[in-house]
């Protein structure tokens, strides 16, 4: 099946997400290398949820499983005693020939390499392209096994298509979950992207000089603090009243013998 024809089926399934399914990834390949050329560290990669691992185990182990019991029931089928035609025999002998080969040897390396990438939205695709082509084969053979052959025939392969396709839906909604989750890695790196360029553009703001001056300012002098002198004390002058004499100071009188 053509990208086209798996992408019109994804669409009956999703009709409102079913856009994301081809067009997101050549948006994410485009961010990718727009911020590849910007001059960015390298980011490490972010560890996928232990959630959406063991979701994925147990979706690929069924589908392991339902293949498994594909194969068996498949060389089961007596179609040379079918009651039809011989073109109608070659033509269901050439398409369950095509199933088993697919089932042997394409969809076996296809679940390797998404249990390698839980996370690749390709890689998801691609499986889901892989099991819808299976489906558009195996549904005729299916019909024809409940035309011509015996019932336990048809029972058995009616089973096999319905493990397929609940294995189909389930990775459809699974893609519909992680096209979510890349639109929100989307605009995150179109924000990064904007951010580059806007600092790409932008001048670097010039340091700021600090000039620190160390020379040690000359010492004013300090001047003296002048404490005024007490002024002397006067001895005040004896003053003499007119009219009057003063009498002379007494004489020692002599020792008598």
């Amino acid at each position: 099946m053509d990208m086209l024809g798996a992408s019109d089926h994804l669409m009956k399934l999703c009709p409102a997400c079913g856009w994301r399914y081809w067009v997101l990834p050549f948006l994410v390949a485009a961010a990718t290398a727009q911020v590849a050329s910007s001059p960015a560290p390298a980011a490490s990669a972010q560890p996928v949820p232990y959630a959406s691992v063991s979701q994925l185990n147990l979706m690929l182990s069924q589908l392991e499983q339902a293949a498994q019991a594909t194969q068996v029931d498949l060389a089961k089928l007596r179609i040379e005693k079918w009651k039809t035609d011989s073109n109608t025999k070659r033509g269901t002998q050439g398409d369950v020939e095509s199933i088993q080969r697919n089932l042997q040897m394409a969809l076996p390396e296809i679940i390797g390499e998404l249990r390698a990438s839980p996370e690749n939205i390709a890689t998801t695709f691609k499986l889901y392209r892989n099991l819808d082509a299976l489906y558009d084969v195996f549904g005729p053979v299916v019909e024809s096994a409940g035309a011509f052959g015996s019932r336990d025939e048809f029972q058995s392969v009616q089973n096999d298509l319905s493990s397929l396709e609940r294995s189909r839906r389930g990775l459809a909604e699974r893609m519909e979950a992680l096209a979510g989750a890349k639109e929100g890695e989307l605009t995150q790196l179109r924000t990064q992207v904007r951010d580059l360029k806007a600092a790409a553009t932008t001048p670097p703001t010039p340091p700021k000089k600090v000039v620190v001056d160390d020379t040690e300012p000359p010492k004013k002098p300090v001047k003296k603090k002048i404490v005024p002198k007490p002024p002397k004390a006067s001895t005040p002058a004896t003053t003499q009243t007119p009219g009057t004499t003063t009498a002379p100071p007494p004489q020692p009188q002599a020792p008598q013998q």
